[in-house]
């Protein structure tokens, strides 16, 4: 049993040696590209909700119309 936990760390800390430096840090490029496909992906999902948003008002403000048009028809 030992002896299979111990090929198995040594496995796994042979494949974390052997992980590159330059993986584990980010360079300032890489770092203002991400920050702008973050922005960007922000931005899309915010437009997106504010479409769903006018979408909404329009039906509720249809939906007003529409209420105060039987109103007035039974009225008369």
């Amino acid at each position: 049993m030992k002896g299979i936990a111990i090929f198995m760390l040594m496995i796994g800390l042979s494949v974390a040696a052997s992980m590159p430096a330059q993986a584990q840090r980010i360079s300032p490029q890489e770092n203002a590209r991400q920050s702008r496909k973050a922005i960007k992906k922000q931005q899309k999902m915010l437009n997106k909700a504010n479409k769903r948003q006018r979408k909404a008002n329009k039906r509720a403000a249809k939906a007003a119309r529409k209420q105060t048009q039987k109103a007035n028809r039974r009225r008369k």
